[in-house]
């Protein structure tokens, strides 16, 4: 009775966790980019904090926020002052913000593919480590989009800065790697 009981609860607990966990589609996700993600990226591994973390402290990937910038309202008043919102991500990651959308417009992609040629010095067997919040399928987007570079060693961190949060590890103040140009290109 007892066996059959665990057996029940543990079948009941798989269900609901599948329910919940979405498969990998065959292409980019291009919208409801906050909401739950797939339990895995074909081709990467995914990473649980605390293996984030021991890659963060042995320094031995880059890390890579795709978290989104958010833009300046178009209506703002003349004279407003506008300050960006502040990102706090882990520690020596560079962010390269809006480059998780389902689509690229040109002038992202290229940010992007230039983003990650410059963190990994060009070497595309370096691992990079791609994270956002969790629940957003932004890393998950920008990690299957990294290994279609060519990419070889590319960690899906899902959990991200939500779960770095969580498990009450530091997080610093952080600003956008600069796009050539001067100005965001917008992507969507």
């Amino acid at each position: 009775m007892r066996a059959a009981l665990i057996i029940s609860t543990l079948l009941l607990t798989t269900a609901v966790w599948a329910q919940q966990t979405p498969p990998e589609p065959e292409t980019y996700r291009t919208e409801d980019y906050r909401s739950p993600v797939p339990a895995t990226l074909a081709g990467a591994r995914g990473l649980t904090t605390e293996q984030a973390e021991e890659i963060w402290r042995s320094k031995s990937g880059v890390f890579v926020d795709v978290l989104p910038r958010p833009p300046k309202p178009p209506n703002l008043p003349a004279g407003t002052v506008w300050r960006d919102k502040p990102r706090l991500n882990i520690p020596g990651s560079i962010w390269l913000p809006d480059t998780g959308y389902g689509a690229l417009a040109p002038a992202t992609e290229e940010y992007f593919r230039n983003g990650l040629a410059q963190a990994t010095a060009g070497d595309r067997a370096r691992l990079l480590v791609i994270y956002c919040q969790a629940d957003c399928w932004m890393s998950w987007n920008a990690a299957k989009r990294a290994q279609s570079y060519g990419y070889s060693n590319v960690a899906w961190y899902p959990e991200g800065t939500d779960g770095w949060e969580f498990a009450d590890l530091p997080l610093a103040d952080s600003q956008p790697q600069p796009r050539d140009g001067g100005e965001r290109a917008l992507s969507r």
